[in-house]
């Protein structure tokens, strides 16, 4: 009965990712399709003209270019810091203690998982680092379950130390708070009561044990398996370093320790000074201050730095292409009609219409989910759902906090489907969307179920 059970798993997982390799189009021409989609569900729902509808796109466009900016730099920084000879090493040797292909999905889900859970954008970076590590010196580990299951440590994060929602809420600006979820919250929520609440510790530890377990019993039959070539992950940078005495005066100075050395002493001696001042609270911008500076020490010289910052940038025209695209869908997604009412605030209205006390936690959860695809920001979901929900959830006898969170885990949940949030994994590692969705669509699945349980028994 066991075999028959793994059998049929092992199945349904080689469809799914056949039926993604097959139809899952590259990332842009997804969100293309996304924007045709909210564009013209904006116009038959909320009755407004094209030329409105197309204002709202233009007028978002370009609201995410700080983030954009900042996401780009998590994988540059992150991808520069890895390349140096000292975490290429320390990797290796990390990597060269797993034994078998099963055994390194397990290590690195956990990995992965953990550090997402610690802070988000650290966790998204050093998980498909390692992986793409482990595929250099694991012989026969098939590459696109291994990247998957690195990126499906990103489930988790809207639950942990970094989760923007619960984060937000636990901020000390009542009148902001009050304003962003419409009067229902009067006083800051602390992070006892949403990131350490019984049933957040409760889903959480669910996954931490259930994520290693699915990604390991999707590894494929052996005719299956797709290696990569290790020389194709080889992105070591060679620098051809010439005789001081050959040197000009210009080179002399791209080739000294003494820059990068006081460099990283400064950019270390912020870092340190904000952690004795504000504890271990990472933002997005500390961690590329740590990466950034970090890769400039271990590099040595300004030319091996620059070279290895060079290499890295390969990977961020994703990103840079399709977040102002997303930008522009919130845009319509948000965009109110002469009644006030938008997309997203349909869509958010529906499932608090047919809530009860025992169910609005859940369908919040499950519309959380579905804004997310359009919606694929924290701090965006927060500002369109907020308003709504928060109130909603207040009348009906739920607790501001289970309401945040439900909004919190339906933004995390869809990541695993929404090539938003794996273009920086993706450009690490060199892979498409499609080569890791039909894997990440097994564990949404799987997940979907436990976190709708957490936020039923508790």
């Amino acid at each position: 009965m066991g075999n028959q059970k793994q059998g049929l798993f092992k199945r349904f997982t080689t469809f799914c990712v056949t039926i993604m390799q097959k139809y899952l189009p590259d990332p842009y021409i997804f969100c293309a399709m996304l924007t045709f989609i909210v564009f013209i569900g904006s116009m038959v729902l909320t009755k407004q003209s094209p030329l409105q509808i197309i204002g709202h796109w233009s007028g978002g466009f370009w609201s995410l270019l700080a983030f954009s900016m900042q996401m780009a730099l998590v994988l540059v920084t992150g991808h520069t810091m890895a390349s140096s000879v000292i975490f290429t090493k320390l990797l290796a040797k990390m990597a060269s203690k797993l034994k078998t292909p099963r055994q390194a999905i397990v290590v690195v889900t956990l990995v992965s998982t953990i550090a997402c859970i610690l802070n988000w954008g650290f966790g998204l970076v050093i998980g498909a680092i390692f992986a793409k590590e482990i595929a250099r010196k694991l012989k026969g580990v098939d590459y696109r379950l291994l990247i998957a299951s690195a990126y499906t440590g990103f489930l988790v994060w809207h639950g942990g130390l970094s989760g923007s929602i619960p984060l937000q809420v636990a901020s000390d600006n009542v009148d902001a708070l009050s304003k962003q979820t419409a009067g229902a919250v009067f006083a800051n929520i602390p992070t006892s009561q949403t990131i350490f609440s019984p049933m957040n510790l409760f889903i959480l530890g669910s996954l931490i044990i259930l994520l290693p377990i699915i990604n390991r019993a999707m590894y494929p039959s052996d005719d299956q398996v797709v290696v990569v070539d290790p020389k194709l992950l080889d992105d070591t940078i060679e620098v051809v370093q010439k005789p001081k005495s050959e040197m000009t005066p210009a080179e002399r100075i791209e080739n000294s320790k003494v820059i990068s050395i006081i460099l990283g002493v400064m950019g270390w001696v912020y870092i340190l000074q904000y952690f004795i001042t504000k504890g271990f609270n990472l933002n997005l911008n500390l961690v590329n201050f740590i990466f950034l500076f970090t890769g400039i020490i271990l590099h040595g010289t300004p030319r091996r730095f620059l070279n290895a910052f060079l290499e890295a940038t390969k990977g961020a025209s994703g990103i840079l292409l399709q977040f102002p695209f997303y930008a522009g869908i919130m845009g319509i997604m948000t965009g109110t009609n002469s009644e006030g009412v938008s997309l997203a605030i349909l869509m958010s209205n529906f499932f608090v219409n047919i809530s009860t006390p025992k169910t609005f936690p859940i369908f919040t959860f499950w519309s959380a989910g579905i804004v997310n695809f359009f919606v694929p920001s924290g701090g965006g979901q927060w500002a369109v759902q907020a308003p709504i929900v928060m109130p909603a959830g207040l009348k009906i006898g739920v607790s501001t906090a289970k309401s945040a969170m439900a909004i919190a885990w339906g933004d995390a949940w869809t990541n695993m489907i929404q090539p938003f949030w794996a273009l920086p994994a993706l450009g690490i590692a060199g892979l498409g969307a499609k080569d890791i969705m039909g894997y990440c669509l097994i564990v949404l699945i799987c997940s979907g179920f436990v976190i709708s349980a957490g936020f039923l028994l508790f």
